[in-house]
């Protein structure tokens, strides 16, 4: 049985951990000047240097054998050969498989699965490049100039970020927008902009039954007829669905031909490589879109085949877990020096926390250590004058992660130089400190804080592919160090499943609930019997062939009718 805290291996990291206490970054450089060299390393356009972390020799050599004494290498074998590891909810987990470039076979129940994905993709290509040439028309005749993606979690925050990353790639005739909140006052500001007869709406759920997107569809439904004065039949020029419901994405109202599947294997957070990418693909083109997944496979195959003490995702979880577990660390910064990567701490906070946001292990035992850290950050030149003085002298202990591009545009070479410049001073500045060595004096920055540093060649489609898969197998490398299942998330359908059950029972008494909630459900329960038109923004979609003019004004729904039944992500 595999008892991680009782191992020799875990044992003796705890006893290095008290051994190195007083050691300093600085000291390890000073005792090997090639120090930089061997604790750095590239692969295509991605190059790390993680010397700058409170590591000795030994404590990496040791976290390695933690590693080889895990089930990490008889996990990822599983994972990409389709095998059902995540155990909790019987699923195979195969986003690599969608972004496979060879031409091995991946066999789920029997069965090889790339022929449906190759499939899935000629789909994607089609519909992607009909609406790029201007070849699909909106009901007026008119070609399609805005996009907006109605989804959330994964279907949101992979699709937004990559589509913000990499803008310089977007069709230079075509606007992307995104709704994710459930919050009225985001769908309105996108919709106020738009015209009907030109805007395409991709509805994105993976069952078509999540609350929060199924609300912000029939509200764009309901906008798109009323302003349009168009029938229910005009719907499926300008709504289509990614989902692996085809049956309800077709009674809302989206054409067959119009809904682009995958398949219950692919996780939410994993799932911009899937299909849930059409606006990715109608964003930067498909080709470009292809060399995103061939990003994601090289860095699969180095995840594969390199040995571990030379392996990215390896070495970054290995260093995650060497702070997390010895030296007490519980959070994890991640600070993009590039503001076209704005949005991936956003990202990487739903892969890391909710993959190993676990206390239970794959047998169901509560772990008696910790799992992942509270991920978060933003730019690094707007941090550094917010939370970046806690970082410095704070008593937090804060990894970082620094991220920039070395790609310098026409025009802004000041600006870009400065940006690295300031990258390279903080990184320097979180080791060394102020070299005063008086920590009593307030004005004194102690330094060894540690930190990786990640520059890409160029923020390309293939970079950003390879740089996401990178953090991908970070989070999957410390789950199975740490024997839990990184891809379920029962925390998140217990707060789905409430909400329902809430708007439910909010207009009886019911004793269910603590005393706050209760007094909490009354107040809503008069704000919205009380506030004229308060109810409205929820109004039912007309029926199939009817028409909604603009003077029109559409029923309001009763909050218990508002609401979907299903809890499903």
């Amino acid at each position: 049985m595999y008892n991680l805290s009782s191992s020799v291996t875990w044992k003796k990291l705890e006893q290095l951990a008290r051994d190195s206490q007083n050691d300093r970054i600085t000291d390890y450089f000073t005792a090997d000047a090639s120090r930089f060299d061997r604790m750095s390393l590239k692969l295509g356009g991605l190059f790390l240097d993680y010397s700058k972390n409170s590591l000795s020799d030994e404590i990496f050599k040791t976290l390695i054998k933690l590693a080889e004494h895990s089930p990490l290498r008889q996990r990822q074998a599983q994972m990409f050969s389709g095998d059902m590891i995540n155990v909790t909810e019987k699923r195979p987990v195969l986003h690599t498989a969608l972004r496979n470039r060879g031409n091995e076979p991946v066999i789920v129940n029997g069965q090889n699965v790339m022929p449906e994905i190759q499939a899935g993709l000629k789909k994607l290509q089609a519909f992607t490049d009909q609406v790029r040439n201007g070849e699909w028309k909106g009901f007026s005749g008119k070609r399609i100039r805005n996009v907006v993606n109605i989804g959330i979690g994964g279907s949101d925050l992979g699709p937004n970020m990559v589509c913000r990353a990499l803008l310089p790639y977007q069709h230079p005739e075509m606007k992307f927008h995104f709704i994710s909140n459930v919050d009225g006052q985001h769908i309105k500001k996108i919709l106020k902009g738009l015209d009907p007869e030109t805007t395409l709406f991709i509805v994105s759920t993976k069952t078509f039954s999540t609350q929060e997107t199924l609300l912000n569809a029939n509200t764009a439904k309901q906008w798109f007829l009323e302003h349009s004065g168009c029938k229910g039949a005009d719907l499926g020029k300008h709504f289509v669905a990614v989902s692996t419901n085809k049956a309800a994405a077709m009674e809302f109202g989206v054409n067959e031909q119009s809904i682009f599947e995958f398949w219950a294997w692919v996780g939410g957070r994993y799932s911009l490589w899937s299909s849930i990418g059409l606006p990715i693909a109608l964003s930067i083109g498909y080709d470009r879109f292809i060399e995103l997944l061939e990003g994601a496979f090289e860095m699969d195959q180095h995840f594969l085949h390199a040995p571990l003490d030379q392996n990215m995702p390896v070495i970054l979880a290995l260093i995650g877990i060497w702070y997390i577990n010895f030296l007490g660390a519980e959070t994890q910064a991640v600070i993009p020096y590039d503001q076209a990567l704005h949005q991936l701490p956003s990202f990487l906070q739903q892969l890391d926390m909710e993959s190993n946001g676990k206390s239970v292990d794959m047998e169901g035992n509560p772990v008696d250590y910790a799992t992942g850290p509270i991920v978060w950050g933003q730019t690094g030149s707007n941090g550094q004058h917010a939370f970046f003085q806690l970082l410095h002298q704070g008593t937090r202990f804060v990894p970082i992660d620094f991220i920039a591009s070395l790609q310098v545009d026409e025009g802004t070479e000041a600006h870009q130089f400065a940006l690295l410049t300031n990258m390279l001073a903080q990184a320097n500045a979180f080791m060394n400190g102020d070299a005063t060595g008086n920590q009593q004096d307030y004005t004194s920055c102690p330094g060894n804080r540690p930190s990786n540093v990640l520059l890409l060649d160029q923020l390309t489609p293939h970079n950003l592919g390879a740089l996401i898969a990178l953090y991908e197998h970070k989070v999957f490398v410390q789950g199975s160090v740490w024997n839990i299942n990184s891809f379920d998330q029962w925390g998140v359908q217990l707060g789905k499943r409430l909400a329902t059950e809430i708007s439910r029972n909010i207009e009886s008494k019911s004793i269910e609930y603590d005393a706050s909630t209760q007094g909490l459900m009354q107040i809503v329960k008069q704000h919205f019997s009380e506030s004229p038109g308060a109810a409205k923004n929820c109004a039912s979609e007309p029926q199939s062939g009817q028409s909604l003019k603009k003077s029109q004004t559409p029923p309001a729904k009763t909050i218990k009718q508002r609401t979907s039944a299903s809890t499903a992500p």
